[in-house]
């Protein structure tokens, strides 16, 4: 019961957070520290602080923390029961605990589904994919076996149902010959002198990979564990490399850009609250020791991690005003047939449903990074010469961190990149001719709404 009055001492009464009861055996009054949420139980404290400590108890701690994954998923559709989701698995703590509330969110399901009797609506499945990145840092190699067999038994330690697990070499994405795509994959990296540039060209031939297994095997959904801290991050390191177009598709719950929806459950939870619940869970993490980085995208980490330890609210902050930009119209699900949608997840999705402003919308995403490309990245397509049309098709931050700076060494450079890569460029010259041609002679066409005022 709450306290009006700041000299009750009524037995069970609470203030300001606190319960008030009364000792036995003196008589005197004392206050004991109880979770601002149920009141009831004691609240936990953590050696690395922050505005959680000493506020919820280890129950309603978990509970808010799903809360937030389980309103994201439901608030956007990212998660039906007719989908088949593929978690991307690195073993880390966002990973793990994405992996792990997808699949109580299956278990809940599957319940729910024999405990109806008409079984209307199907359980959604789940595999876990996990990228192979020793042909891109050797080094690794050792190490990436252990990991390997440690992500297995992680896996086959779910209960039922059980989850196919695809472990896919980074390499993949360039054929199955795995000698010479291992050739092409070093020969690429090797001729990107960049640190920054190397390492997001690493992070896209992951995704790449992730695409590809999800394509292959009739996924229709990619989980990745990104979460609030890991996205200030790149709100930063995407403004400094001028990515700043491209921005607000990167920071969104849903991205329907790539040939499989890629979905952040956790984009609204911190890294510091994720970490606290594997430890409180017991939630085993695995972290693969990758060669010390010295580009942008490291330091800019280092820089956020600071902010956050001045204020708590820091990361929050960053990723909410970026937010505040226009998404573009992939950033959300494509219309479903809505009788295998729950009437929950239906009125959410209106009730969240993104603002989209029509000039946001675009047909051509540089082959590189997949980011969307503005007017400007696409004047360059006009009259330009063969050897230069991957430079031409490519936004301006690849051009300057991962293509070669001499531009007679572009053709080369295109001979070892991946088939998708190469088909995007020629894809996206025809598209560009086709819009050029179109606006040329525009004033002859005839439009639909001619056609009804004749």
């Amino acid at each position: 019961m709450a306290c009006n009055s700041s000299g009750c001492g009524e037995s069970g009464c609470y203030e300001n957070g606190s319960k008030i009861k009364e000792d036995a055996v003196n008589g005197c009054v004392s206050k004991e520290s109880v979770c601002v949420k149920c009141k009831c139980n004691e609240p936990m404290t953590f050696e690395d602080g922050g505005s959680d400590d000493g506020r919820f108890c280890a129950e309603c701690f978990r509970n808010n923390v799903y809360g937030k994954f389980r309103l994201a998923v439901t608030s956007h559709a990212m998660i039906t029961p007719s989908d088949n989701v593929l978690v991307a698995f690195s073993g880390g703590s966002s990973s793990r605990v994405a992996l792990q509330f997808v699949h109580e969110l299956q278990i809940k399901a599957l319940k729910n589904y024999e405990a109806s009797r008409d079984r209307s609506l199907p359980v959604f499945g789940v595999g876990v994919a996990f990228v192979d990145e020793s042909a891109a840092y050797p080094a690794l190699s050792t190490e990436m076996v252990d990991a390997i067999e440690w992500i297995r038994s992680t896996v086959s330690s779910l209960c039922p149902p059980a989850k196919d697990l695809h472990v896919v070499p980074i390499e993949s994405v360039f054929g199955s010959d795995t000698l010479e795509a291992r050739d092409r994959l070093v020969k690429l990296l090797d001729s990107v002198t960049d640190e920054t540039g190397k390492e997001d060209l690493v992070l896209h031939l992951k995704m790449l990979s992730l695409q590809k297994a999800a394509s292959e095997n009739g996924y229709n959904r990619l989980v990745v564990g990104s979460c609030t801290s890991r996205l200030a991050s790149h709100v930063l390191t995407a403004t400094v490399k001028g990515r700043g177009y491209s921005l607000s598709a990167d920071i969104q719950h849903v991205d329907a850009r790539w040939k499989v929806p890629i979905v952040l459950p956790l984009r609204d939870c911190v890294w510091l609250e994720i970490n606290r619940l594997c430890r409180l869970d017991g939630l085993k993490t695995l972290d693969l020791a990758r060669r010390p980085q010295s580009g942008i995208n490291d330091l800019v980490s280092s820089f956020v991690a600071l902010l956050q330890e001045e204020n708590p609210s820091r990361e929050c902050t960053i990723v909410r005003t970026a937010a505040k930009l226009t998404p573009f119209y992939f950033n959300k699900i494509l219309e479903t047939d809505d009788s295998n949608v729950p009437l929950a997840t239906q009125r959410r999705l209106k009730k969240f449903n993104l603002k989209y402003d029509g000039s946001m919308t675009t047909e051509a995403f540089c082959p590189i990074c997949n980011g969307p490309l503005n007017r400007s990245d696409l004047s360059t397509f006009e009259g330009c010469h063969e050897s230069d049309v991957l430079y031409a098709a490519c936004c301006s931050s690849c051009r300057f961190q991962i293509l070669p700076q001499d531009r007679s060494s572009l053709e080369h450079f295109g001979l070892f990149l991946p088939h998708q890569m190469i088909s995007q460029v020629k894809h996206q010259k025809v598209n560009n001719s086709q819009a050029s041609l179109r606006e040329k002679i525009k004033d002859c066409l005839i439009l639909d709404n001619d056609e009804e005022a004749v």
